[in-house]
């Protein structure tokens, strides 16, 4: 193994370590010490790769930001309607959080910080205008049922998806993430699309290729 790629292990190891921690006990009550342990490291190794606790944070939540991009344009890519491409992300989130614990904390870390700083830019109402252009899209297409309102669906389908994740990680430490949201998605879907879309659209969004 070459230097640069014991320096890459090592970057690693503390983030899987502070993620870990981030995960079980949140921002404020993770302590250095705690994860120093846990990596295996001291103090100089870790500090010749961060400067500080919060520095490890910016890094995991910055991960967390560039894999929901990749996964945005993955189905984008895929050229599936719009509301196939929101199931399939929706499904393909909740399977990657409770797949990888650096991505869930750098998801709670990310919540976290919006508590209590008012003016902060929130990720939570960025995903339902992101979201909301989906179902509009949709809409255009025909593709829901007269009447509904898209950024209701994208209300509702935020705040399921977010009360899912806190239960979930509550409870199982997001184990049973994947399948609440397929129930949010199984119970929302049928209630808002049309019915051409249910015959053909629900066969690609079953789940992500």
């Amino acid at each position: 193994m070459t230097q640069q790629d014991r320096a890459h292990a090592t970057r690693e190891a503390i983030l899987h370590a502070a993620a870990q921690e981030f995960d079980r006990l949140g921002y404020e009550r993770t302590s250095l010490t705690a994860v120093l342990a846990r990596a295996g490291l001291t103090k100089g190794a870790f500090y010749f790769h961060f400067p500080s606790k919060e520095a490890v944070a910016d890094a995991l939540v910055e991960r967390q930001t560039e894999l929901w991009a990749q996964v945005r344009e993955s189905w984008r890519l895929r050229g599936v309607d719009p509301l196939s491409a929101l199931h399939g992300m929706f499904a393909e989130s909740a399977d990657r959080m409770a797949a990888d614990v650096v991505l869930r904390a750098g998801v709670r870390l990310n919540a976290d910080r919006e508590v209590g700083y008012p003016g902060v830019p929130s990720t939570h109402l960025m995903w339902e205008k992101l979201v909301a252009t989906y179902v509009i899209e949709a809409a255009e297409r025909g593709d829901l049922r007269p009447g509904v309102d898209p950024e209701a669906v994208a209300r509702t389908l935020c705040s399921a998806a977010l009360g899912s994740r806190l239960i979930s990680s509550a409870t199982t430490e997001c184990a049973d993430f994947p399948s609440r949201i397929r129930e949010v998605l199984g119970h929302v879907l049928p209630c808002i699309t049309a019915p051409a879309w249910e015959l053909s659209g629900s066969q690609s969004a079953s789940e992500p290729a």
